[in-house]
């Protein structure tokens, strides 16, 4: 898996916010309560979560830089609870706070010392992550959040760094050895190639499927249905949800 440049990951994430800011710009109040791409959710649910996540993220910044166990959200029903609460403001509060709460998290990755870069912390559900990879952790929430958004954002926009790094995730970490994915061989055009998935071990070679990174991404987030993904006559495999 690609080895993290943490302060290069905290610019994408600033670079990445400000694209997410000036497609916000473009919208009104109501435009935030109409759905999001996400089933349940309107733009209010996805922006609110956004920057309730980046507070969640200075606290496991906070945990690696002080070694006191901070951990992300009080409690599930605490996170759902904030992202209910704020999810039907007005458009001018989500701003403020996106803003607010994207400052925050620069600070506290600024505030992270190099020689505790690789602390692990505890994310949610138990997932024990590096300090250092916290950066693209929270690149993957404003890039594909953007998307969910349907503010004409696409996946075919993602920049092909964000893409690369997330490929490397999805491949050797999400889906890695997931028992309801078959063995995968993940290709691009330009040959390289990923594996992931499990299977149940009667595979005689990995369903290998070839496409642009952005389509391998958009399949495997489920923010696009694969089509133009070439698996060689094999059925497309369906993806378990992120």
């Amino acid at each position: 898996m690609t080895t993290p440049d943490f302060p290069r990951d905290v610019a994408a994430v600033h670079e990445a916010t400000d694209r997410l800011l000036i497609s916000l710009s473009k919208l009104d109040d109501d435009a935030i309560g109409e759905p999001s791409l996400l089933p349940g959710w309107t733009r209010g649910h996805v922006l609110a979560h956004l920057a309730r996540n980046a507070d969640a993220l200075v606290n496991l910044l906070t945990w690696a830089r002080t070694d006191v166990r901070t951990p992300m959200y009080a409690s599930a029903a605490a996170r759902d609870g904030d992202i209910e609460r704020d999810a039907d403001r007005p458009l001018a509060a989500h701003l403020e706070d996106l803003r607010e709460s994207a400052a925050r998290f620069a600070a506290a990755a600024q505030a992270l010392p190099e020689e505790r870069r690789a602390f692990r912390v505890e994310m949610r559900n138990g997932v024990v992550e590096r300090a250092d990879r916290l950066a693209l952790r929270r690149l993957a929430e404003v890039e594909l959040h953007h998307v969910d958004l349907g503010v004409g954002y696409a996946v075919e926009q993602l920049p092909p760094a964000f893409l690369d790094s997330e490929l490397d995730f999805l491949a050797a970490v999400k889906f890695a050895g997931h028992p309801a994915l078959p063995a995968l061989e993940l290709r691009t055009g330009d040959g390289r190639t990923w594996r992931t998935g499990s299977g149940d071990g009667t595979e005689a070679a990995p369903v290998v499927v070839t496409g642009p990174a952005a389509s391998l991404v958009g399949w495997l987030t489920g923010r696009a249905d694969g089509a133009g993904l070439d698996t060689q006559g094999s059925p497309l495999p369906v993806v378990p949800p992120l």
